[in-house]
């Protein structure tokens, strides 16, 4: 259980090499890669049975991103990504008290997160009392009743907030949320608000449910496949596959995004021995290089053409479908038509950088195509006019019938395994009155009815100071969060800080005044209670529904699972007389059955859950074209005009991720694919840009981000490297640039950050920052 990195060698990151951005995708290259982070990381006799069982059948889901699994299986179902997050999980490093003995809190919070990642598995429950400088571990009785103590003394349930990851399985989830209600808060903010929160806030406004309406085998269906705001060469690589396969199928890929990216141009599939020779597949046919911030307009033009089209006769508007389906079309037409074609373009172009010309072909694409599905992600989701961005692309998918029918719909792209499942197990801030009735059915208790703190909220209610203890199963929430040091801030004002975590990350070591860490089974080891192996369930970005076994030994007996972790601690704080009998649920069948009762689509769940493949919930809109919205129908809405305005000598900086990474876990410190090596603080800004700017490239600046407050928000020391971006536009990777995110630059209804639309300008830079800023 030797860490990788000695306390002395945290590499330098503030000077990275930038080179020219790759112009295709995996090959080769991602196999060796894999191969080199599994042997470096759980060796070979560990690592070959973990990478041989991820996402398999028998095995377990990984836990990287969310994309969907095919019926029919490689032996190697995994990409590059996440060879990586399963070869971290399955590491045989770990940590014992004699890391924590030799590193205090103050030493730790001065290293970089990937170094702390490095480290090893978490191995036994770790103690930080008040005042104190270091970590000492801690037995799990005195641990869980140190939390139930503080959580029984609070003034108010909602003076507790508890936080979930992703990553968290069906049955934890559930558990989970039982608990807090059970507790009386709603207080369960979790990663989809700072994600995909603007996609669930329109899809259930539009089309009646906040998830998408695509099966995996759609995209092959598509005629036409539109790609808008993602990156599917770092972010789901497996996505990579599905879109070869639709290109041998005929499918024509339009992809939209303010930066070129790898894995969209050319993809050398390396499950083929063509692929490993470098013969790669050419995905997209149309790059629509867009305006960070302008696909509200790109949508709206788009829609305007067809329109206009229709008006002169051509038959492009499925009319059969807008008029038995669908409610606003006439309100809607008419708002978008009523601008003057001089006002209108001119407008167009301003806000997407787009010459009509290209605009004009796009929608003589799409009018080609019989089926449509359009994809997005981030880019599309983190801006202040987000949700009517997503609606206008619903607006779109509508007008020709694009949704309830094979090979057309709505996808957006989850972005963590089993985030889109935790939403459905009810870990949500805003609960249907529904599902709160299911619970109350299913548990005789009057679960709170007011709605709790989301991400933002909840930062803002710690930093108030009216929150007593802050519970989070899973994430790296300090650094996932925006305002890094208004986030920090708010960490410290907490009386009691709990991690339920498998890994050390930075937000161990920005504390409350008193902290726990808690050690937690992974996706990949094997849950084992009294002898009988137990498994869990997870929902992809589809809507399917499988089991997930562990397939490894815990590296410690100090592990616990997060169910087992829920269970006891709701045991302890809410006493003999709950209502709940919590020790039934070690028995994960309990809580499949209790789901079954609760939950709409999971009928049967134990038996369902155990066939081969799983099975997938219901969907309305995919399945009979039934739209449960407030009108019965799918909702045309009228979207505005906005775009982001940059001023004078200022870009709009995105964040992002770079290859080697996966949210806020960083692997490697390279980003092959855009040319970057040996560091992260770079920022690319294209060549023109620079130049009008007097940005020299290779020299190193600070990013100043401009906010209506009058706050400066800083990140120190990042180097110039020229790329071919979109005009107007920057981008550089998160955690390091969520210091510039203000916590009230927020998306309208969502209350997403806007970390794809931030303002900045460039300054001097003051020198090389602390790793562990």
């Amino acid at each position: 259980m030797t860490p990788r990195h000695s306390a002395e060698s945290d590499p330098d990151q503030n000077s990275p090499d930038t080179g020219s951005p790759k112009t295709t995708a995996a090959g080769l290259p991602a196999v060796l890669n894999s191969v080199k982070q599994v042997a470096e990381n759980a060796g070979v006799m560990r690592g070959l049975p973990a990478m041989l069982a991820v996402n398999q059948k028998k095995g377990f889901d990984c836990p990287g991103c969310a994309w969907p699994d095919p019926e029919k299986r490689h032996k190697a179902e995994f990409c590059e990504n996440g060879a990586k997050a399963v070869a971290e999980e399955a590491t045989n490093r770990g940590l014992t008290g004699a890391f924590f003995a030799e590193h205090s809190v103050s030493d730790l919070s001065e290293r970089s997160g990937y170094w702390l990642g490095q480290q090893g598995r978490l191995t036994e429950p770790l103690y930080l009392a008040e005042g104190a400088t270091h970590y000492e571990p801690v037995g799990w009785d005195r641990a869980l009743d140190l939390i139930a103590e503080e959580l029984r003394g609070v003034e108010h349930p909602d003076r507790a907030v508890f936080y979930t990851s992703g990553r968290t399985s069906n049955e934890a989830a559930f558990a989970y949320q039982l608990f807090a209600r059970a507790l009386g808060t709603n207080n369960m903010p979790d990663c989809s608000n700072m994600c995909h929160e603007s996609s669930g806030s329109a899809l259930s406004e539009t089309i009646g449910v906040g998830k998408g309406s695509v099966y995996l085998d759609d995209l092959q269906r598509a005629d036409l496949i539109i790609i808008a705001g993602q990156n599917p060469g770092t972010n789901h690589p497996r996505m990579l596959s599905a879109l070869k396969r639709a290109k041998r199928g005929g499918s024509n890929i339009i992809t939209v995004n303010p930066l070129p990216e790898a894995g969209s141009i050319n993809f050398r599939d390396p499950q083929t021995p063509a692929g490993l020779m470098g013969a790669g597949t050419d995905l997209t046919d149309l790059f629509a290089q867009i305006k960070l911030g302008g696909d509200l307009a790109l949508f709206s033009a788009v829609n305007r053409l067809l329109l206009e089209a229709d008006a002169r006769g051509e038959d492009v508007l499925d009319k059969a479908f807008v008029e038995e389906f669908t409610h606003g079309f006439d309100d809607y037409a008419k708002e978008l038509m009523a601008e003057p074609d001089e006002e209108f373009w001119p407008r167009v172009e301003h806000a997407t950088g787009l010459e009509r010309e290209l605009i004009e072909r796009m929608t003589a694409m799409v009018t080609e195509a019989k089926s449509v599905v359009v994809c997005w992600a981030m880019g599309l989701t983190q801006h202040k006019h987000s949700v009517p961005t997503i609606r206008e692309v619903v607006n779109f998918l509508l007008l020709r019938g694009n949704v309830g029918r094979p090979g057309a719909g709505v996808c957006p792209v989850r972005g963590h395994s089993n985030v889109q499942g935790d939403r459905t197990m009810g870990i949500y801030e805003k609960p249907k009155q529904s599902f709160l009735d299911a619970l109350q059915k299913e548990f005789g208790f009057d679960p709170p009815r007011e709605h709790g703190h989301d991400t933002v909220d909840a930062i803002r209610a710690m930093g108030r100071g009216e929150v007593d203890v802050f519970f989070a199963m899973g994430g790296n929430f300090v650094s996932a969060s925006p305002d890094t040091l208004v986030t920090e801030d708010a960490m410290r004002r907490v009386g009691l800080t709990v991690h339920v975590s498998t890994k050390l990350n930075r937000s161990h070591v920005i504390t409350g005044a008193r902290a726990l860490i808690l050690p937690a089974l992974a996706r990949s080891d094997r849950d084992v209670h009294e002898g009988q192996e137990r498994w869990v369930t997870v929902e992809d970005s589809m809507g399917d529904i499988h089991a997930s076994h562990g397939v490894l030994e815990p590296l410690s007996p100090g592990m616990r699972s997060e169910v087992d972790i829920v269970r006891e601690l709701a045991r302890r704080t809410l006493g003999e007389d709950s209502v709940v009998d919590w020790d039934s649920l070690a028995d994960y069948d309990r809580i499949r059955d209790h789901v079954a009762a609760v939950v709409p689509g999971f009928d049967d769940f134990n038996a369902r859950a155990r066939r081969s493949g799983g099975f997938t919930l219901p969907n309305a809109p995919r399945d009979d074209r039934r739209f449960p919205t407030a009108t019965g129908l799918a909702n045309f809405t009228s979207n505005g005009s906005y775009a982001p305005e940059i001023p004078e000598g200022r870009l709009l900086l995105q964040t992002l991720r770079s290859h080697d990474q996966y949210n806020t876990t960083i692997y490697g410190l390279d980003d092959r694919y855009r040319g970057v090596t040996g560091g992260r603080r770079v920022v690319l800004v294209n060549a023109e840009d620079a130049r009008e700017l007097g940005l020299v490239e290779g020299t190193h600046v600070d990013l100043v981000s401009e906010w209506e407050d009058g706050r400066e928000r800083r990140a120190p020391h990042f180097k110039v490297a020229l790329y071919p971006t979109a005009r107007g536009g920057a981008a550089a990777y998160y955690p390091e640039t969520n210091v510039l995110v203000p916590l009230d630059s927020t998306a309208e209804i969502s209350n997403t950050p806007t970390s794809k639309s931030v303002v900045v300008r460039f300054e001097e830079s003051t020198g090389a920052p602390a790793q562990g800023v």
